[in-house]
């Protein structure tokens, strides 16, 4: 008979915790994937509809839109009134938008699902993001890293998928994916259990943190906010251009087919999702202020010398620019959960809708542009984006020495 060895409350808790971010960057994985389609199948919609690029800008911003101003509102309720079972609701949103999208017969119809696949965007992300944060151990920037490489992971396998499925089979092919949204709804049920059963630690732990320990007054505090805004605006501003005109860009100055300028959106898209697996971990380890300087700051140099090179050299700066982008919105959403204690909700959602917001936004002006000007002349102009980079100087130093770091993420715990 074999000798059954008890686990202590801590080992339990660890494998607890390991199992909800593994589902839930599982199921972010399948949520971004689905959405990572619209884009993909950008050249497919405007060839089949005579699309503009206005056009295609208008797809985007309606689906960054949606996912973008619900997204505050959603985490300020959910503070208050924490909802277990909402990530459900919300996925459920991306599945009629995903169906609708395979069966849209006109423009208008191709906005409506890309409203609905927005609006569980907006409920998705600052739930999850509040679970990751719940499961994390006090390791924040390890846990958002984990459940964010998830979204990259998935917007990188939405292009390569569409490459194979949808470029063969067609628009009505979209809809094969809604199997991975059902299977994400059954995970997330099980997420909502996990929720239920600990959702007083988290209000606990939000009535131990007050604000004042920063020893920040509210207009410092909104200073080093608004200054964070500006640094996501500069990241998705110029991210917009490669998701959404990447394959245009490429198609347009090498003459590459649709399904290669796909393949090399998922290179990049990779890329993207190494970064920000990269981005946590250092961002725990060095400091999220440091993660933000090099992440940002370093990508001007590559991004100034993309409109010049050939194709060769356009996947491998496109790459390096992925990469250390990707880094910097994992240091900055925990910096900002940090600079704010106890609002993890609305934090996440605040800059999970203005990242979305942005790109939104990014690309519906730069397709006005690449219709006025051309598409080469987008990458010119975006190139100065990541120089805003430099504001970060003006932020606050908000966390412990190194040397105490790991004991004050214990004592979370």
């Amino acid at each position: 008979m074999s000798e059954v060895v008890a686990e202590s409350p801590k080992e339990t808790a660890a494998k607890v915790a390991f199992a909800v971010l593994a589902a839930i960057s599982f199921c972010h994985l399948l949520n971004d994937m689905v959405q990572s389609l619209i884009p993909a199948i950008y050249p497919i919609l405007k060839a089949s509809f005579h699309l503009k690029f206005a056009q295609v800008g208008m797809i985007s911003l309606t689906y960054q839109l949606t996912a973008s101003l619900l997204q505050p509102f959603i985490g300020m309720y959910a503070d208050r009134k924490p909802k277990p079972y909402s990530l459900v609701v919300g996925a459920f949103s991306t599945l009629v938008g995903l169906v609708m999208l395979s069966m849209a017969m006109h423009f208008a119809m191709i906005l409506a699902a890309a409203a609905l696949v927005g609006v569980g965007s907006s409920v998705f992300h600052p739930e999850s993001s509040r679970v990751a944060r719940m499961a994390s151990g006090g390791q924040h920037g390890l846990a958002q890293s984990l459940f964010q490489v998830g979204g990259n992971a998935g917007s990188a396998l939405g292009p390569l998928l569409a490459a194979f499925i949808v470029v063969p089979h067609g628009q009505r092919s979209v809809s094969w994916f809604s199997v991975g949204t059902i299977i994400a709804i059954v995970i997330l049920i099980q997420v909502g259990h996990w929720y239920k059963q600990h959702v007083g630690r988290l209000t606990a732990r939000k009535r131990a943190q007050p604000h004042e320990a920063l020893g920040l007054t509210s207009r410092k505090v909104g200073i080093a906010i608004a200054i964070l805004a500006a640094l996501v605006f500069s990241k998705y501003f110029y991210l917009a251009s490669l998701n959404s005109y990447y394959t245009f860009y490429l198609i347009n100055k090498f003459g590459v087919s649709v399904r290669t300028s796909q393949i090399y959106l998922f290179v990049f898209l990779g890329a993207v999702a190494a970064g920000t697996v990269i981005g946590g971990p250092i961002g725990d380890r060095f400091g999220r202020k440091w993660v933000i300087w090099c992440s940002i700051v370093g990508a001007l140099p590559f991004t100034l010398i993309l409109p010049y090179v050939n194709l060769f050299w356009t996947a491998i700066l496109t790459v390096i620019i992925g990469l250390v982008l990707a880094s910097a919105f994992t240091a900055i959403l925990v910096y900002a959960q940090e600079l704010v204690p106890g609002r993890i909700g609305m934090i996440s959602g605040l800059f999970f809708g203005f990242a979305f917001g942005m790109a939104g936004v990014g690309a519906a002006l730069l397709g006005v542009l690449a219709d006025h000007t051309s598409i080469r002349f987008v990458y010119h102009v975006c190139a100065f984006l990541p120089a805003i980079g430099l504001l970060t100087g003006f932020l606050p130093d908000i966390e412990p020495p190194r040397a105490i770091r790991a004991p004050v993420a214990a004592a979370e715990t």
